[in-house]
């Protein structure tokens, strides 16, 4: 990625985002692009910005916890308090997505067993109802 200025057209196709969202991030005051008129020009650190929102995103961090994290960063010098912050989250979200998945892997193997139960009855009424 180059240094240079991005629109939010090249910016859309790059990250996979809609110009709404990028809008709704900037009104968030989670990305600051320059504005000439009704242009926006995203930097390379809106780039770097707009990654850490799409992937806290993906892992289930809520906006205001990412908007705390990027307002942590102050030119690399709050970059251990960050990173600190970043892993607490980061583990916490993690112990709440592998509970669900556990709730999720119950709910399936009770569902499995259901449909087992569900098969043999009818494989069971059919016998009794050929026999009759």
């Amino acid at each position: 990625m180059t240094d240079q200025l991005m629109t939010i057209r090249e910016m859309c196709e790059q990250y996979d985002v809609t110009a709404r969202a990028l809008r709704f991030y900037e009104a968030k005051e989670l990305l600051f692009p320059i504005r000439e008129g009704t242009k926006r020009l995203f930097t390379k650190s809106d780039r770097a910005r707009l990654t850490l929102i799409l992937r806290g995103k993906r892992f289930g961090f809520s906006l205001e916890e990412i908007r705390q994290l990027l307002d942590m960063w102050d030119g690399g010098k709050g970059r251990t308090k960050q990173l600190a912050k970043t892993l607490e989250v980061a583990e916490h979200h993690l112990h709440e997505m592998e509970a669900r998945r556990a709730e999720l892997d119950a709910t399936i193997s009770e569902l499995r067993e259901q449909l087992l139960w569900g098969r043999d009855e009818l494989e069971r009424n059919g016998r009794q109802a050929t026999a009759a």
